[in-house]
Formats: structure tokens, C-alpha cells, sequence
């Protein structure tokens, strides 16, 4: 199953939802997602997933009772001005995460309707809910001090596995396509989707449908053949690229950076750095957002460019000791590429893995090149749609022109090798915690209002190098998890 959707510049939601598995990360790196993915999200997990009607049970009426109550209240009302209030109610011992974050975190998670609580003490409470646009559920902790009103010393959420009888029933797949077409029409009306929904199942198409306008000034509709921007769903294509050439012999995943990009400005980085732990986000090679990114954005276009801006800043954790999303970790793997291949990176992920994958809709072209049949991305900004074009290339990552249509991406994991891994990066299977979809997060002011996300590379949060859909394999990034927001 392959969902796509008009992109949006800034970092972005995407949707990878292929074989029998929905998989929702969030996420924005150079674009950001627009409503539509985010309908989009709710869409494929309520419409496959039915979740049971669960009563809501009694919330305690404990001091920490009493500032979950007005916190859920305040948050599900979707209010500024109740948010605020409740902020100034109940003071934070820390930072207060900035209302626009906690209101867009609201608009993507639909609010939260409380199914369970685990534990409740006079200061402490944890509880699980249930987003209200989807089936996810998540954990609340939250512990307040002794004082009067009390403040809040934790307020925390992650999306965690389901107890058993809080598991969501299967539908009937005749059901859940019915079902799938009924929520996309509904989506589509109110102006909450715009896209592409293609299900398939052992190579065979099981349903494909279109909704909404590509492009909002000229009216045009999308159709099946509409191309889409991809963000890092390019992280997958350049996963395999490296395991192509580890494959080849032409590289090894242990091997230091420093032994391909040998003019590297950092020796610290270019000595301890490795590929896998680039491939893995654990090469503490920092991110590219921020403040130097803004000021030099609109010059940023090769390789070159973004290591001659970051290559000389030190590392920002030991390699190999944390997973850290790192878009700049998957520019270091496209200039590693192309110093092996002798190509650019384009040219080789066109040759090797488009073409051979059948994939004649996908490339990257950049947003000054026409390209038939492609989507305009949008996003909203003080309650209107705006185009979001103004977004540099990011080689290695995905130059924002990089476009696929959804039979592309079903063709891409088909093709995809089912034998097992490259060179010793073996497919897991799903631990319980990751049996559900990763938790929506809310924007990281770090990031500069980005929202943050469970990454992996290529939009899939189960943390596997190697999975795919039935039972083949297909390549994201392994992580190890995440700390949860602040809410």
C-alpha cells in the first residue's frame, strides 16, 4: 500500500503505508506536510483499524487529577485563549512549550479522549488516550508539585503499545477499502486531503483512488498519474544505494567517512564517523536546521555547499551512542556515493534504482524545472494555503523536485531484494512497541517550529534497516526510539 499526497515544503508528514502494515511518521525536514497528510494519516488508520467504543472513565480528584482534567479540557478545546489560561493556572517548572506548537499538535492529533488510568497518586497521574483522529494510543505522565495551585513538574505524552483489551479489531479488507474510499470522500469535501490512495497486495492492486485539487490556483484535479513531492521518503533510495555499493565491494559500513570524503574539514568527524552510523542517525553529526540553514538556505544546492556551511563544526555526541535525526548524516551519504560511483548522486539513484524498479515517474528536477503531471505543495500560514516553493535542494536527502506517483512506491518495494540484508544488516521483526504507528509529536522550537518526529529514513518508525511488505524487504533507518514531548 502506497499513499501520496502533495507536499509541502519545510519538514513534512509523510505517510509510507505499503504491504499489510500502516506506517504514519510525522515529520518535517525540507518541506512541510500540509492538513492533507495529516487527514491522511487518521484516514488509513481509522478506516483499516475499527476501534472498539471504549467508555470514558472517571478522572481522579486528586490535585494532579484536578490539572489533567483542565489540561485535556484546555488542549481538546483547539482555544488559544483557554490554553493560555490553563498555562497561567497551572506554571510550569520549566520552559512552557509555546501555544501555535500545542495548537498544531491539537489540529494533527484531533484532541484525546482518556480510556485508561494506569496509576494515580495525589501528585502523579498516568493515563492512556486515545487520539480522536486516528487509533493510536498514548501515554500521559504527569507529576505536579505540593503548592497551591500546583505546578507542573512533568507533562509528558508517548504513543506506546495497546493493552490487549484496548487492541484495535481488524476489518474485512472488502470493508476497510469501502471504508477507505467513504473517509477519503469525506476528507476531500471539507478540504482536508488532497491525493492518492493505492492498495496492493502481493503485486496486485487492491484499490487506487484520487481526491482533491493539485494545484489550488488552476483548479487542476489530481489524478492517479499526479507526481508528488517525496521529502525524505529519498532517505530509502539512498539507504539502498549505499548497500548496493557495500554489496559491489566498492564500501564497507565500518569504514570512516574520512576514507571517501578525504577533504572533509573536521578530522574528529571525517576519523570517528562511520557510514552505518550515519545510515543509523547515531553519527552525531548534528541536523541542518537553524539558524545558519535560514540565512544560507536559498544558496544551498550541492554537496559542497553544505559541507563547506557544517563540515567544520565538531561533533554533537559520541558516534554510535544515540539515535539523532540527522538530514545532514544522509547529504554526507550522497557525497559518499558519488565519490565512489564517480556519478552524481542523481544520476545514480536514476540508474540503479528508478529505472531497474520500473519507477519512469520519479526523479529530481527542481521546482524552476517543468515537470508534467506534478502536484503544487502547499501549507497553511494564518489560516490560508500557500504555495511552498521556496525550498532549497538537499542532495543526498531529497532535492525538493523529487516526485513519485504511488504506483512508483509499490513499485519500488516489490523491486527491492526479499533475500535478506547487505552486508550483515539483517530485517528484525517488530518488537510490541512498535507493532502500533509512532506517536505524532508536536513542532521543536529548536527546529524552528518544525515539528519533530519518530525519523527513520524513509518514512517508516519501526527502526528496521531492512523490512518491506509481505514479507520482502525494504530499507529505513534504524532507530532507537525518542523522547516524548512536552505537552
Amino acid at each position: 500500500m502506497y499513499v501520496g499526497a502533495p507536499r509541502v515544503r519545510k519538514p513534512c508528514l509523510r505517510s509510507s503505508v505499503i504491504g499489510q502494515r500502516i506506517a504514519f511518521p510525522l515529520g518535517k525536514e525540507p518541506s512541510m506536510i500540509p492538513a492533507s497528510w495529516r487527514a491522511l494519516g487518521a484516514l488509513l488508520a481509522i478506516v483499516l483499524l475499527a476501534a472498539p467504543a471504549v467508555g470514558q472513565p472517571e478522572i481522579p480528584q486528586t490535585p494532579a487529577g484536578k490539572v489533567f482534567a483542565a489540561w485535556l479540557a484546555a488542549f481538546n478545546s483547539a482555544d488559544a485563549t483557554q490554553i493560555r489560561a490553563f498555562d497561567a493556572a497551572y506554571p510550569r517548572q520549566g520552559p512552557t512549550p509555546p501555544v501555535e506548537d500545542r495548537l498544531e499538535f491539537r489540529q494533527r492529533t484531533g484532541g484525546f479522549t482518556l480510556v485508561r488510568v494506569e496509576k494515580s497518586e495525589a501528585l502523579g497521574l498516568t493515563v492512556l488516550l486515545r487520539e480522536k483522529d486516528s487509533d493510536t494510543i498514548a501515554r500521559y505522565e504527569l507529576t505536579v508539585s505540593a503548592d497551591d495551585p500546583p505546578k507542573i513538574l512533568k507533562s509528558v505524552l508517548n504513543a506506546t503499545q495497546p493493552p490487549p483489551d484496548l487492541a484495535v479489531p481488524r476489518m474485512s479488507e472488502a470493508n476497510a477499502l469501502a471504508a477507505l474510499s467513504a473517509h477519503g470522500d469525506e476528507l476531500a469535501k471539507n478540504d482536508q486531503f488532497s491525493g492518492t490512495v493505492l492498495v496492493a497486495r502481493h503485486g496486485k492492486i487492491l484499490f487506487q483512488k484520487a481526491w482533491g485539487r493539485a494545484n489550488r490556483e488552476t483548479g487542476a484535479p489530481v489524478t492517479l498519474d499526479t507526481r508528488f513531492r517525496i521529502g525524505s521518503m529519498n532517505k530509502m533510495f539512498t539507504s539502498v544505494a549505499i548497500l548496493q555499493l557495500v554489496e559491489a565491494g566498492k564500501l564497507s559500513l565500518d569504514d570512516p567517512i574520512g576514507k571517501y570524503l578525504t577533504e572533509y574539514p573536521n578530522k574528529d568527524v571525517a576519523s570517528k564517523v562511520t557510514v552505518r552510523h550515519l545510515l543509523t542517525h547515531t553519527g552525531g553529526t548534528g541536523d541542518i536546521f537553524g539558524p545558519e540553514f535560514d540565512k544560507n538556505r536559498l544558496s544551498l544546492r550541492t554537496h559542497g555547499d553544505y559541507l563547506k556551511l557544517y563540515g567544520s563544526r565538531a561533533l554533537d555526541g559520541e558516534p554510535g551512542k544515540q539515535f539523532k535525526y540527522s538530514n545532514y548524516g544522509f547529504v554526507l551519504l550522497g557525497a559518499v556515493i558519488e565519490k565512489v560511483t564517480g556519478m552524481s548522486y542523481y544520476d545514480y539513484v536514476d540508474s540503479k534504482i528508478f529505472k531497474p524498479a520500473g519507477m519512469t515517474s520519479t526523479g529530481s528536477l527542481t521546482e524552476n524545472e517543468a515537470v508534467p503531471n506534478r502536484s503544487t505543495g502547499y501549507m497553511k500560514r494564518k489560516g490560508a494555503w500557500v504555495p511552498n516553493t521556496d525550498t532549497p535542494d538537499l542532495e543526498g536527502i531529497a532535492r525538493p523536485g523529487d516526485e513519485g506517483t504511488g504506483a512508483g512506491g509499490v513499485r519500488f518495494r516489490l523491486r527491492v531484494p526479499r533475500r535478506g540484508a547487505a552486508a550483515g544488516l539483517r530485517p528484525r521483526r517488530r518488537s510490541p512497541r512498535h507493532e502500533r504507528r509512532a506517536p505524532r509529536l508536536p513542532p521543536d522550537r529548536n527546529r524552528g517550529g518544525r515539528p519533530q518526529q519518530p525519523r527513520s529514513a524513509g518514512g517508516d518508525p519501526d527502526g528496521q534497516l531492512l523490512r518491506g511488505a509481505d514479507a520482502g524487504d525494504a530499507v529505513a533507518s534504524v532507530m532507537t526510539g525518542h523522547a516524548g514531548p512536552e505537552v
